[in-house]
């Protein structure tokens, strides 16, 4: 006998990717960081898409949204990473676990190229990491990222006063 509670709860059939949530954008696209990490960049980002889409029966377009982010996030990552280095007193970067810093390369680079406002951003990293990480990695995630978008609204606020 079939439940239809849980019919409706997983559908059958490719899940489409404009029934996405921005939630679930960004899982996805850390969970397309996580396959880059672990095939050690040395695959397109299209061949993981492909790996997905077969293997979940999804349907991510190669020039979705979340493609580009993810391949944006890939191509800055030793920069989005360098914004982290500085502020880690006491602490070796190599020690920050892979999903830790996957979740802290997404956000950043969302802070730094989208209109999300951070609390958004910072929040949602919390929540990935909550799911993700180790234990209490979203308390270092949150630190690190309030920390970052600090700097950053002063380094605005004193360009504005310098001209």
């Amino acid at each position: 006998m079939a439940n239809n509670e849980s019919d409706e709860e997983y559908p059958s059939g490719p899940i489409a990717y404009n029934d996405l949530s921005r939630r679930d954008v960004r899982s996805l696209i850390f969970h397309l960081l996580y396959a880059m990490d672990a095939y050690e960049y040395n695959v397109s980002l299209e061949t993981v898409i492909d790996d997905f889409n077969r293997g979940f029966d999804l349907e991510i377009p190669f020039d979705s949204e979340v493609a580009h982010i993810a391949q944006s996030v890939i191509d800055e990552r030793d920069a989005l990473d360098d914004l982290v280095k500085p502020l880690l007193i006491n602490w070796r970067f190599d020690r920050i676990g892979l999903c830790t810093k996957l979740i802290l390369r997404l956000a950043l680079w969302e802070v730094l190229n989208t209109d999300t406002p951070a609390s958004i951003v910072i929040n949602e990293a919390i929540e990935l990491a909550k799911c993700f990480s180790e234990t209490d990695a979203y308390k270092f995630v949150n630190g690190i990222l309030d920390e970052v978008v600090k700097n950053i609204e002063e380094k605005k606020d004193s360009s504005v006063v310098d001209k």
